[in-house]
Formats: structure tokens, C-alpha cells, sequence
């Protein structure tokens, strides 16, 4: 039997009988904001006052995130959170220093009772030495903030999360923790510890609605790199395909979805922002 419209096209069976093809009725799309929405939740970003982590600091704000930025030099982090938007506010933390940690995830839930994201991007390069040339004192400094600081912070954020079935954690490692960079052994070594500690703790929570995850930067261009010489930055990037370095803002994109509830089945990886550099 044929089947007559006047005006519109006609559905039929699930097709449009004007154009005898199958009919795929509109879905409406969520926008990208939407879909990695952070509002409402809190989230606490180490390291925030320059580099890597104000990137990361901006970005979640813009997202909707009430952003706690953590850093020892208080004076710049308040700078960052007076640009950002949802109240954030700034907090002086010495992440090497497990009750200076423990302090100040005490004052940030009194101040907004949840803890939603943790990015643990604080760390240094260290002095670009040979193994018989490091100090006992920087071998200790480098494993104090870049691993006992991830460490410090994700045992203070842990049980909160716990408690509220929710939580997600990122923590900032290298690809010199993959491959290792000459001259920067103290460096590489506690990178290659934050990825191991990240993919042992995000099992530990796999079942409790907490993923842990890891991001891996090749050489980007931070203040950071002002502790290099111009030979080690020269061999960080001849070795990236895209012949750059990154933008901190790359690497907080990653970060972003990670720190979202849509990483929802996601957890213990370690995602690398590296141009290519990366084998495995």
C-alpha cells in the first residue's frame, strides 16, 4: 500500500520513504564541557603556581572544578587562584613533609567538605650530574618531593575518597621514568617509582569508585627545564618525533579526561604526552 505525505518526509518502518534509506533520528550530543564536567567537585592540584600545574589548575577550574592550588610559594599560588574562577583558593603545602600534608587536606575539606580530584604534578629535575657525581643531598630531595610527596598526599586524599565512593587521582610522572635520561638517574628513578606506586595503588582501589592514573610528559616547555643544561634539553628533544616540545596545556588535556567522571573504567595505566616518544 503506498503511504502518502504532504509535507513532511514520511518514517515507515525506519525509513524515509522520500529517499528510500534508512531513518537515523536526531540524538542529542552532549557538548564536550559537558561530558568531562568537574562542577561541583573539588580538586587539588600540586605544584599549581607555574608550569605543568597551573595549566592543569586552569583547566579544571574552566571545567567547573573548585581548584585548591597547592604550592610552597604561597605569594604565586594565591596569584594563580585569584585568575580562577568557582572560589578556588590557594594553600602552602611542603609535600615533602607528611604533616604539612596532612594539615592541609585538613583545611581544604573544612573548607569545601569533599575532595573529588588529586593531580600530584609537584617535582623537580634536580642538578644534571653522573651518578658518582650526586650528593647524598640530592639523591634524598629528589625522592622526597617527586616520590614521598605523591605518596604523602595520596595517603592524606585516600580515606575521604573511601568514604564517599568517589575519587580520582592523577599522578604526573616522566618518560625519563620509562627510559631513564643520563645525568638525571635521581630523577628517573623516582618518576619510574610514581608509575610503579600509581598502578599498585589504583588496584588497591579498583573496586571502591577511585581510579588512579598516571601521565608521562616528554620534555615540555616549564620553568623546570631551567634546571637542565642546553645538552640535556638538546637529547630530550632529538628524541621526540614531532621534533618540539610540549605545551603544558597538552599535557593538562590528558589530565583533564583522567580527573573526570568519564574515566570511569580506566585505572593503574600510565598515559604518555610525549610527540611520539614513547615505545611502550
Amino acid at each position: 500500500m503506498p503511504v502518502f505525505c504532504s509535507v513532511k518526509p514520511c518514517i515507515f518502518a525506519g525509513f524515509d520513504t522520500t529517499q528510500d534509506r534508512p531513518y537515523n533520528p536526531p540524538v542529542a550530543i552532549p557538548t564536550a564541557p559537558a561530558m568531562f564536567s568537574l562542577q561541583g567537585q573539588t580538586a587539588i592540584v600540586t605544584g599549581a603556581a607555574t608550569g605543568i600545574g597551573k595549566a592543569i589548575a586552569t583547566r579544571l577550574a574552566a571545567a567547573g572544578a573548585t581548584v585548591a592550588v597547592v604550592d610552597l610559594n604561597l605569594a604565586e599560588a594565591q596569584l594563580v587562584a585569584a585568575e580562577l574562577p568557582n572560589h578556588s583558593f590557594a594553600v602552602e603545602i611542603d609535600i615533602a613533609q607528611a604533616a604539612s600534608v596532612r594539615a592541609g587536606v585538613e583545611q581544604i575539606l573544612k573548607r569545601t567538605g569533599q575532595i573529588d580530584v588529586l593531580v600530584n604534578n609537584a617535582g623537580i629535575a634536580g642538578p644534571a650530574a653522573y651518578v658518582w657525581e650526586q650528593t647524598d643531598e640530592d639523591w634524598q630531595r629528589n625522592i622526597a618531593i617527586n616520590l614521598t610527596g605523591v605518596f604523602n598526599f595520596c595517603r592524606a586524599v585516600v580515606p575521604s575518597m573511601r568514604g564517599r565512593s568517589y575519587g580520582r587521582i592523577v599522578n604526573i610522572a616522566s618518560i625519563a621514568g620509562k627510559e631513564g635520561n643520563p645525568r638525571m638517574s635521581p630523577y628517573s628513578a623516582t618518576k619510574a617509582g610514581v608509575i610503579g606506586f600509581t598502578k599498585s595503588l589504583g588496584k588497591e582501589l579498583a573496586t571502591e569508585g577511585i581510579c588512579v592514573n598516571a601521565v608521562s610528559p616528554a620534555v615540555v616547555r616549564t620553568r623546570i627545564l631551567d634546571q637542565l643544561t642546553p645538552e640535556q634539553v638538546k637529547y630530550m628533544t632529538d628524541r621526540i618525533p614531532m621534533q618540539r616540545a610540549g605545551k603544558p596545556e597538552e599535557v593538562a588535556a590528558v589530565v583533564h579526561f583522567l580527573a573526570s567522571p568519564d574515566c570511569s573504567f580506566v585505572t593503574a595505566q600510565c598515559y604518555d604526552v610525549s610527540g611520539g616518544r614513547a615505545t611502550y
